[in-house]
């Protein structure tokens, strides 16, 4: 764990927060020297380009792509701190330049750059570029299908963002999932897939010496569609990353630790004992069961009618930052879903922006106890 235990030496404080464009991604890349490459493989559909990273000269490829969906860039932030480890950290040289020799590592950090431009999940034509794997109708989509092809990798890595809504039954949320992507409809287990699983049962190990209980599986349902599941069609094991939320980590900080290192892990710097397929299936398997915020043992309307208030946070461009909005999400009972943040109303009349009565999809600025005046929340953003 040596290696781990030594993140804050090639954490990119350059960059940080959710808003993270192509500009300014490769604008700290490039002053990292001449031990990694970046070429153009492609354009976007507005005319952006977009690169790739390419560090090592061994047998063993592995591509990996990240903010396919624009405002997802978790991931993207933790494959900058592995390049920077890879090309600036002088103490672990000597595993470095063994990885460097047997491996090439292909890094595409930004595969959407007009999503991570404008913060939105689609491309600039409105396009999610992980449902268009058969299609191929977007450039993006084109440029990734046609550099798997020249490549012929021996892993990819489908690097990801989860929202806040997903948690475990055991009332604890999602902060790292993976999943290896079924191949058919059956969800057979083939050799690609299960080469991935195992990957997976062994980064799911290291991790569990950090955030045990937090570490899941993503939904497996086939869809031809998908990335992934077109990749490992193909024959290709291919990882999904998704990165959530860590308790009160709104800007992914945590988060981006824990992916780099199951990077780490992945890449053999980690040293642990394989595991076994049993532990990638005894991941327990994401649930939509999270909320940002609940209000509990409230009243509110003129018959002073008991509920709960659940809150979400939508995530808003403004000014090259993200603000996070809250809005409410759910009126009603609530009692089987848990929360990043819980307000108790002690059974006391609530008032949402003063008003007795409130709705979905309404901004929330203050929650008020009626009883005592007492500030249940203020959006102080």
């Amino acid at each position: 764990m040596e290696i781990l235990n030594a993140y804050s030496s090639f954490f990119e404080s350059k960059i940080i927060g959710r808003y993270l464009t192509s500009d300014r991604v490769f604008s700290i890349l490039e002053t990292y020297g001449d031990a990694l490459k970046i070429s153009e493989i492609g354009t976007s559909v507005n005319g952006v380009s977009i690169k790739m990273v390419t560090l090592g000269q061994g047998k063993k490829m592995v591509l990996a792509w990240s903010q396919m969906h624009g405002n997802e860039s978790t991931t993207t932030k933790a494959v900058i701190d592995l390049i920077k480890f890879l090309t600036q950290e002088s103490r672990f040289q000597s595993q470095i330049e063994t990885f460097l020799k047997t491996h090439t590592l292909y890094i595409i950090p930004i595969l959407n750059p007009d999503g991570a431009k404008a913060y939105t999940r689609e491309n600039a034509n409105g396009v999610d570029l992980n449902r268009d794997a058969q299609l191929l109708s977007q450039p993006e989509s084109k440029v990734l299908a046609s550099v798997c092809k020249q490549l012929q990798p021996d892993l990819c890595l489908n690097l990801h963002d989860q929202r806040t809504i997903y948690g475990f039954e055991t009332g604890k949320c999602a902060t790292v999932s993976f999943l290896s992507p079924a191949a058919d409809p059956s969800r057979q287990i083939t050799a690609s897939r299960k080469s991935a699983m195992l990957d997976i049962a062994n980064m799911a190990v290291v991790l569990q010496n950090y955030i045990s209980g937090h570490i899941g599986r993503y939904d497996d349902a086939f869809n031809e569609n998908c990335v992934g599941d077109a990749f490992q069609m193909a024959g290709v094991p291919t990882i999904l990353f998704e990165a959530g939320h860590a308790p009160t980590d709104y800007q992914r900080e945590e988060t981006r630790k824990y992916i780099c290192f199951s990077l780490l892990a992945l890449l053999g710097f980690v040293p642990h004992s394989g595991a076994e397929l049993e532990a990638y299936f005894n991941l327990p398997e994401n649930k939509k069961n999270f909320l940002d915020i609940i209000v509990r043992n409230g009243t509110t309307g003129r018959r002073k009618k008991r509920t709960e208030i659940g809150i979400q946070y939508a995530e808003v461009l403004l000014d090259g930052r993200i603000k996070f909005v809250p809005r409410i999400e759910k009126i009603g009972d609530l009692s089987k879903y848990y929360a990043h943040k819980e307000l108790m109303a002690q059974d006391a009349e609530i008032l949402v922006n003063s008003q007795e009565k409130c709705h979905v999809g309404e901004k929330v600025a203050t929650i008020i106890n009626k009883k005592d005046n007492s500030v249940l929340y203020i959006n102080e953003d």
